[in-house]
């Protein structure tokens, strides 16, 4: 398998999960701003959207979108239990998280990242995202992750969490969802990945 990313973006996901898995695969950067991959290839001609994360899979099919990536991973390795198994409720559980994020999260602090912004703007953003983390709050007091074990879902919002720094958002107003990215954050496998994507930065 090969991955293509972009450090620091939301690719971060599926790269974090394919090590939590120790999965065998390849990492290929890709410059978002030319579309450009690490070896000069058009990124467009793997993903027609211009956009990480893309898997390319083993039998040389391509798939796109974070959410659907890491279920696929994680049903690569099932005794892992990055997910819960297809057609339980707890795996609609999992997918109703993975569909929170993507919508709620990851899509609402997009625009912190739009150079056309207005701070005035960016406040409203910040006002939005405040209201999320309230409820992402409510719903980590007494859990270590979202679903109780370490899912695919924990890796998402870690990685949405990690921007908040660059969105002027601090996370020590929310203790719960600090502790909790601390937390996820002090895996071995997401300090890794870390390391990895800095060095390809």
């Amino acid at each position: 398998m090969k991955l293509y990313f972009s450090p620091g973006a939301c690719s971060l996901s599926p790269h974090i999960v394919l090590n939590e898995l120790g999965l065998p695969f390849k990492a290929e950067s890709v410059d978002l701003s030319t579309k450009k991959t690490k070896s000069g290839a058009d990124f467009r001609q793997v993903n027609p959207k211009g956009q990480v994360p893309a898997l390319e899979m083993d039998d040389g099919k391509v798939l796109t979108e974070g959410a659907a990536i890491v279920q696929y991973l994680a049903d690569r390795k099932p005794e892992a239990k990055l997910a819960p198994a297809p057609g339980s409720a707890d795996r609609y559980r999992l997918q109703e998280w993975l569909n929170y994020i993507a919508a709620e999260v990851h899509k609402g602090m997009g625009p912190m990242f739009n150079p056309k912004a207005s701070e005035e703007w960016k406040g409203v953003v910040r006002e939005n995202m405040s209201a999320r983390f309230d409820f992402l709050s409510n719903a980590l007091k007494g859990k270590d992750y979202l679903m109780g074990s370490f899912t695919v879902a924990d890796a998402y919002l870690y990685t949405i969490l990690s921007w908040t720094g660059y969105a002027k958002m601090d996370l020590a107003k929310w203790p719960v969802l600090k502790a909790y990215f601390d937390r996820v954050g002090a895996r071995p496998a997401v300090r890794a990945t870390l390391e990895a994507e800095a060095k390809a930065a």
